[in-house]
């Protein structure tokens, strides 16, 4: 692949790009069903979309992967790690982040604040040489500063890289929101609803983003999006859930003649 200004920064370690596995996966609330025995798989490199009616088990299914929710049967393989019985503290050394669909920022910091805080994975020197920013907590600081540049580029966000988070635009919080997770250097990227209360403009941006950092950076990317549109522009292939259940995968002109998928999904018109 040609080197372009957006090719994924060096590092000394590199977040893997695993296998996502996801086995049998049963998630109950109480007598409610959110997820019965789903299975998928998500290969090294691609954009896999979930999708499905509101209620389908799709954040659920998200929040699995992450390890917020705890599945009563089943597992979920990044590599050879079970995700399942993982603490989600751990997803970040593992290569995973997420970008939420309620904006999880801090409002009160700027936009380069907010990036570096992604980063915390990687620091390397301990507290008190951080807070003297003397020596080695110094050049730790430019290392990690040098690695933020690349994605405030990448997501052209160079203008607003010192204004405090709450005073932007939404469209422009969602894309900080993207740009912090992006900032871990993940093998792998949970997207739950990243152009959600997006207009036409800001969502076109997103899913340009969206394929610079799969086709730019190589990172594996799991999407939940509500916007057909752009799921079938984006994904190389596709999940769909009704009820709880997975119904269909396949790629995007397989689920769009899909019949249990045009039934429970599309609509029949």
């Amino acid at each position: 692949m040609t080197l372009t200004r957006f090719a994924r920064p060096y590092e000394e370690n590199p977040s893997p790009r695993h296998r996502l596995v996801v086995e049998s996966v049963s998630l109950s609330f109480g007598g409610v069903n959110a997820l019965t025995d789903v299975s998928l798989t998500v290969e090294p490199g691609e954009i896999f979309a979930i999708i499905g009616p509101n209620g389908a088990g799709k954040t659920s299914m998200l929040n699995c992967i992450c390890g917020l929710y705890r599945p009563q049967k089943g597992r979920i393989l990044y590599g050879e790690t079970n995700l399942v019985v993982t603490s989600p503290h751990r997803l970040p050394s593992l290569g995973i982040a997420r970008a939420f669909q309620n904006i999880e920022l801090f409002s009160h910091m700027s936009v380069l604040d907010n990036l570096m805080l992604g980063r915390h994975v990687h620091m390397k020197k301990n507290l008190l040489a951080a807070l003297l920013y003397y020596g080695a907590g110094q050049r730790e600081e430019i290392k990690q500063r040098e690695f933020v540049e690349h994605v405030i580029d990448l997501l052209e966000i160079q203008n607003i890289r010192k204004q405090k988070v709450g005073a932007l635009a939404y469209g422009l919080q969602k894309r900080v929101e993207l740009g912090r997770a992006l900032a871990i250097n993940p093998g792998l990227l949970l997207l739950d609803e990243p152009m959600a209360g997006m207009n036409a403009e800001e969502k076109e941006d997103i899913a340009r983003y969206i394929l610079d950092i799969n086709e730019e950076w190589g990172i594996t990317i799991v999407l939940i999006e509500h916007d057909m549109g752009v799921v079938m522009d984006v994904s190389d292939r596709i999940g769909v859930l009704d009820f709880g259940r997975c119904i269909a995968t396949g790629t995007p002109d397989e689920i769009s003649q899909n019949p249990r998928v045009i039934q429970a999904y599309l609509g029949n018109g």
